[in-house]
């Protein structure tokens, strides 16, 4: 099967398996960057454990889900944005004010708009959750 956005689909998987109560998924194909995000949403508590299985050729990542998903998915384009004004995209990308994050990518590695914040540093817009 081809993808044309594989952390599209994968973003719109978990969170259609959330919403119907799912108590795990299984990802077919997760690049790095995917794993990364995957890590993100499990270190801020919106999905629990992760393991991979490879099987043959292809690599199956299963995730247990919690049901703490209101909503996630990517940003298209990928916006640019400096430190200082991650706050409009807050705004219209998450429903309020330190609720939710934005994930983005940056020349030191995939992280939350917290920690881009905190390290005074810009990046990519790649998705967000909440």
């Amino acid at each position: 099967m081809s993808l044309s956005n594989p952390i599209a689909n994968m973003m719109s998987k978990i969170l259609n398996a959330d919403k119907a109560k799912k108590a795990e998924i299984e990802l077919h194909y997760v690049s790095a960057t995917a794993d990364k995000i995957l890590a993100i949403l499990k270190k801020n508590g919106y999905i629990g454990e992760i393991s991979k299985i490879e099987s043959g050729e292809e690599i199956i990542v299963k995730v247990k889900l919690m049901g703490k998903i209101n909503k996630c998915g990517i940003i298209s384009p990928h916006f640019n944005v400096t430190s200082d004004n991650f706050e409009m995209y807050e705004k219209r990308f998450l429903p309020a004010k330190d609720f939710g994050m934005l994930i983005i990518t940056a020349p030191q590695g995939v992280m939350t708009h917290y920690e881009a914040k905190e390290k005074a540093i810009g990046g990519r817009l790649l998705a967000y959750c909440y």
